[in-house]
C-alpha cells in the first residue's frame, strides 16, 4: 500500500504543477517546462526509495518490460497515477481556478501524425532515460537519476510539446483532459502514443544493456 500512495502523491503534485503553470503563465512565458520538469525530479527523489517514482503508466510498463517491478503491481501502481492525476486536475480548476474541467473541444491535432510521433519520440526518451539511470546495477546508488530524467522531461516538452501539448504520460494526458487543457482527442492520441513509445524503449534498452551484462 505504501508504494500506491507514494505513486498517487508524486502523480498528483507533478499533474498539479502541470495545472497550475500552464494555466497561469502568460503566453509569451516559456519556463512552464522548466516547473515541470523541476516538480517531477523532487518528486521522484522523494519517492523513489520507496515505490520507484514511476508515477507515470507508460514508465510503469516499460519497467514491467524491464523486470523490475511486479506484475501484481502494475495495476495498482496505474491506477493510483490516474487517480493522483484526476485530482489535481479537479482540485486545480475547482480550488485554484486554473482550468475547466473536462472543458477543451474539438478533435485531433492539425497535424496528427506529428502529434503521434513526437509523443512517442518523448515518452520514448523519458523511459529510455529512466530505465538506464533508476534500474540498473551499474548505475545504483546514483544521485543524479532524479535529476536525469526531470531534464529529460523539460527538453521534450520544449522540443516537442508543440505538437501535441507534450504529455508523455498517459496520466498527465487523462489530467489535462479532465481539466480543460486538452481535448479527449488528443489526449487519447497521447495515451496510445505513449504506451508504444514506453514499450519501444524497453525493447530498445533490453537490446543494448542486456548484452553488456545479462545477469542484471
Amino acid at each position: 500500500m505504501k508504494k500506491y500512495i507514494v505513486e498517487f502523491i508524486g502523480t498528483f503534485f507533478l499533474v498539479f504543477t502541470v495545472v497550475c503553470v500552464v494555466n497561469g503563465m502568460p503566453d509569451n512565458n516559456f519556463l512552464a517546462p522548466v516547473a515541470i520538469g523541476a516538480a517531477l525530479m523532487v518528486m521522484v527523489y522523494a519517492g523513489g526509495h520507496i515505490s520507484g517514482a514511476h508515477y507515470n503508466p507508460a514508465v510503469t510498463l516499460g519497467v514491467l518490460m524491464r523486470g523490475k517491478v511486479a506484475s501484481g503491481d502494475v495495476p495498482m501502481y496505474m491506477i493510483a497515477q490516474v487517480l493522483g492525476a484526476i485530482l489535481a486536475a479537479v482540485l486545480g480548476a475547482t480550488v485554484m481556478g486554473k482550468g475547466a474541467i473536462m472543458g477543451a473541444e474539438g478533435g485531433m491535432p492539425a497535424n496528427t501524425a506529428g502529434a503521434f510521433v513526437a509523443e512517442m519520440l518523448g515518452t520514448f526518451a523519458l523511459v529510455w532515460v529512466v530505465l538506464h539511470t533508476a534500474t540498473t546495477k551499474s548505475t545504483a546508488g546514483n544521485s543524479y537519476y532524479g535529476l536525469a530524467i526531470g531534464l529529460t522531461v523539460t527538453a521534450m516538452a520544449y522540443a516537442l510539446g508543440s505538437y501535441a501539448g507534450g504529455f508523455f504520460n498517459p496520466a498527465v494526458a487523462i489530467g489535462c483532459a479532465f481539466n480543460g487543457l486538452a481535448n479527449w482527442a488528443t489526449a487519447g492520441l497521447g495515451l496510445v502514443a505513449d504506451f508504444i513509445g514506453a514499450a519501444l524503449a524497453a525493447v530498445a534498452f533490453k537490446a543494448v544493456y542486456t548484452s553488456m551484462d545479462s545477469t542484471d
